[in-house]
C-alpha cells in the first residue's frame, strides 16, 4: 500500500518529539572527530507546506511545532530545534516545516554522509527535488527502506545513525521493524538506531516493544509522549513513542529535564504524560 503521506501531518506532535531527539542524537553524534552515515529508511518528501496543499487539511502542525513557535521560555534543547525549524522560515512565519532528512541536514558535518529511501513515487520526486544540490554527501533510493537498508551496512566509517520510521498502514510493519533492527544488528551492531511508532489503542505497538526489548540489547532507551486521552471510540493517534538503541549517554538526563516541559506545552487535554525508561550500562 502505497497511499500514506506523511504532508497531511507534517509538524504535529509526533514530529516535534521525533525530530527534537534526533537532532539530539545528531549532534552528540557529530561531537567526536570521525565522519558518519545517517540512513532514513522512510524518508518521505524531505520538507513539506504548511500553508498549502495536504497539511492545511486537517492544520495537525497547529497542536505541535506552532505551539513552540510561539513559546517565550524554551528549555535550552528545544530552542535549538526551533532555532532549526525558524532557520527554514526566515521571514518569521511558519509556512515550511523540515522532515527528518532536512533535519539530519541541518546537523550534518562536510565529511558525513546522507542515504535516503523512499518508496511512494510522489514523495521520491518530491524528496529528489529538495535534495537536487546535496552533491555527493547525499543519496537517494526509491525503494524499501526495510530491504535497502541492508546493502548499506556497515557503513564504510563504521558509524551511522539509522531512523527507522514507517507509516505502520499495515499491521506487518511492525514486525518488519523488529525483524529489521534484529538484521541491522547483525550486520552493524555499534550503529545508532532510532525507531518512532504511534501510539494507538491496539496491541502491535506494545508487542513490538516488548519484542524489541528481548533482542539482548547492550544499552536503548524508550521515551513516549501522550498529549490526549484515547478516545473513546478507540481510533486514532494520541501520542507517540521512540526506542533507541545505542543511545547517546546524555540522553536521559535531557529528556528527563525536557520532556515534563513538552508534555505541558503539547497537551490536548488531562490525559497528556510522558514515560522514558532506558539501560544505558
Amino acid at each position: 500500500m502505497l497511499s500514506y503521506r506523511h504532508a497531511f501531518h507534517a509538524g504535529n506532535h509526533a514530529d516535534v518529539l521525533k525530530h527534537f531527539v534526533l537532532m539530539q542524537v545528531l549532534q552528540y553524534t557529530g561531537q567526536k572527530g570521525k565522519p558518519y552515515w545517517y540512513i532514513d529508511t522512510h524518508a518521505g518528501a524531505g520538507k513539506y507546506a504548511l500553508d498549502t496543499g495536504y497539511a492545511t487539511q486537517n492544520a495537525e502542525f497547529e497542536s505541535g511545532i506552532s505551539r513552540l513557535w510561539q513559546a517565550t521560555d524554551l528549555p535550552a534543547p528545544l530552542a535549538e530545534y526551533v532555532h532549526l525549524i525558524r532557520q527554514e522560515n526566515p521571514d518569521g512565519k511558519l509556512r515550511l516545516y523540515p522532515g527528518s532528512p532536512a533535519v539530519a541536514e541541518a546537523c550534518l558535518r562536510e565529511e558525513d554522509r546522507m542515504r535516503l529511501f523512499e518508496l511512494h513515487p510522489n514523495d521520491f520526486k518530491l524528496l529528489r527535488q529538495t535534495f537536487q544540490h546535496g552533491g555527493r554527501k547525499v543519496m537517494l533510493f526509491a525503494e524499501d527502506g526495510f530491504a535497502g537498508i541492508k546493502a548499506l551496512l556497515p557503513p564504510p566509517p563504521r558509524r551511522a545513525v539509522v531512523l527507522i520510521d514507517p507509516p505502520y498502514e499495515e499491521k506487518q510493519d511492525y514486525q518488519r521493524v523488529v525483524t529489521a533492527l534484529q538484521d541491522a544488528l547483525q550486520r552493524f551492531a555499534t550503529g545508532t538506531y532510532l525507531i518512532w511508532y504511534p501510539l494507538l489503542q491496539r496491541a502491535e505497538p506494545q508487542q513490538m516493544i516488548e519484542k524489541l526489548k528481548r533482542l539482548q540489547l547492550a544499552s536503548w532507551l524508550h521515551v513516549t509522549l501522550t498529549v490526549q486521552s484515547p478516545s473513546e471510540e478507540g481510533f486514532g493517534m494520541h501520542g507517540s513513542g521512540l526506542f533507541i538503541v545505542n543511545p547517546p549517554w546524555t540522553l536521559p538526563a535531557m529528556l528527563q529535564e525536557t520532556l515534563p516541559w513538552l508534555t505541558e506545552s503539547l497537551s490536548q487535554d488531562e490525559g497528556a504524560s510522558y514515560t522514558l525508561e532506558h539501560h544505558i550500562p
